[in-house]
């Protein structure tokens, strides 16, 4: 019970952050984003449709009943897109800056495996 609440609660927060951070990417300008190095814009423009989707995905699928496996495969998912970010940051900027999308990733993880482990049978 208590590690559903957890799950829940780390669920939400990651995909306001996501929801966020998807629509930071597709409604700013390409010049108004500041990445620590060169990557092309219709790439940005494909992380953030990617981030939006996975963001539902992670809260929809599982709440609704409907097609519930989703949930971690968005989980999954998005820890990819993040262990990515994680790696760019870390060339670009450093240790300290790379350390926030880190956890997410290990966050984004949890999340996958704890409603892996947790799917309810169909």
């Amino acid at each position: 019970m208590k590690s559903n609440l957890l799950l829940w609660i780390v669920q939400g927060s990651l995909a306001i952050i996501f929801l966020f951070a998807g629509g930071t990417k597709l409604y700013l300008p390409m010049d108004a984003l500041v990445l620590p190095i060169r990557v092309p814009g219709l790439f940005i423009r494909f992380l953030g449709v990617a981030e939006l989707l996975g963001s539902v995905g992670l809260v929809l699928p599982w709440s609704l009943g409907i097609r519930p496996v989703l949930t971690p495969i968005a989980a999954a998912g998005l820890t990819m897109i993040v262990t990515g970010a994680t790696v760019i940051t870390l060339i670009g900027d450093g240790i300290t800056a790379a350390l926030f999308p880190l956890v997410l990733a290990l966050l984004s993880a949890s999340v996958a495996y704890g409603r892996w482990s947790g799917r309810p049978k169909v």
